[in-house]
């Protein structure tokens, strides 16, 4: 069974480090959460550490540049592992091919810069659809519209056979008020139509095996029992987490507020209700992060 808690501290003793979601649990696309900052920052006073584990197709730096706009100061948290990073690799080591088919917005061209971490890159082309071998999405071009308006496009390169790489597995994520289409809703519909996906974010293991990698470069080598995943995605973080078999924590006030009838915390009945049909079982769950 699920246990409802109040507070981080409750639980965080047994915990050595966290993989802290950020969209939803820290902040909301607009501004951070002060309770969730403030119950990191005291983690982190008394010796643990927080890794965020985020599904953003955004590079590493890409993501502290958008905390720092949102709110999120540094002193919450000590390194960032990010979907986007793990499909990078992926991609720089030819997993959909050289010429590429790109699907997302302008500000998600950072996408393509070099990095360091692949031996002996192969070089990377955009190109049309028409002349591509691969897909790289890291978002809908517009992310209010329909993801049907892809079919087209997608049922030619299901034709030809490509792969499309999926920057960011999440389905959507609510900007403030508005809710928004993810790579993950483009890339589930792909394979709805016969299209091969892959996925390098939550919950898929690539991004756990990132996460291990940023925390052994600080000095940290924690056991399995010792971590805690936070998350408000029962596909995403809380599936990943049960299937990497580390403790979680579920944030019901995120995307699952309505279902799981949270104003401050979540109605029990409720909230057993939603994770009986997500078939998921987090160790603990909680309104908000604080």
């Amino acid at each position: 069974m699920t246990r409802i808690v109040t507070s981080l501290s409750e639980i965080s003793h047994q915990y050595d480090a966290l993989l802290v979601d950020l969209w939803g649990c820290v902040h909301n696309g607009v501004t951070a959460h002060p309770e969730a900052v403030a119950a990191l920052t005291t983690y982190m006073a008394g010796g643990g550490t927080v890794l965020l584990l985020t599904n953003s197709p955004r590079p590493r730096a890409g993501v502290e540049k958008q905390l720092d706009s949102l709110g999120v100061p540094p002193s919450c948290w000590h390194t960032i592992a990010t979907s986007g990073d793990s499909a990078r690799a992926a991609m720089f080591r030819g997993v959909v091919g050289e010429k590429v088919y790109f699907i997302g917005e302008d500000h998600d061209q950072r996408f393509f810069d070099p990095i360091n971490v692949v031996s002996d890159p192969v070089s990377i082309q955009q190109v049309p659809l028409a002349e591509a071998e691969g897909i790289v999405c890291t978002g809908p071009f517009d992310p209010m519209a329909d993801p049907a308006e892809n079919r087209a496009d997608f049922l030619y390169a299901k034709q030809k056979g490509m792969k499309l790489l999926c920057a960011n597995p999440d389905i959507v994520v609510d900007r403030g008020e508005r809710r928004e289409w993810c790579a993950g809703a483009l890339a589930a519909l792909y394979t709805e139509m016969g299209g091969e996906s892959l996925y390098f974010g939550k919950p898929h293991p690539p991004i756990y095996d990132l996460a291990r990698a940023r925390l052994s470069e600080m000095g940290k080598h924690p056991s399995t029992d010792r971590l805690l995943a936070i998350g408000d995605g029962i596909h995403t973080d809380i599936q990943g987490a049960q299937g990497e078999d580390i403790d979680s924590l579920f944030i019901t006030g995120g995307l699952a507020a309505a279902e799981t009838g949270t104003t401050d915390q979540p109605d029990p009945a409720k909230l057993d209700s939603f994770l009986a049909k997500g078939q998921v079982t987090p160790t603990y769950a909680i309104g908000k992060l604080r």
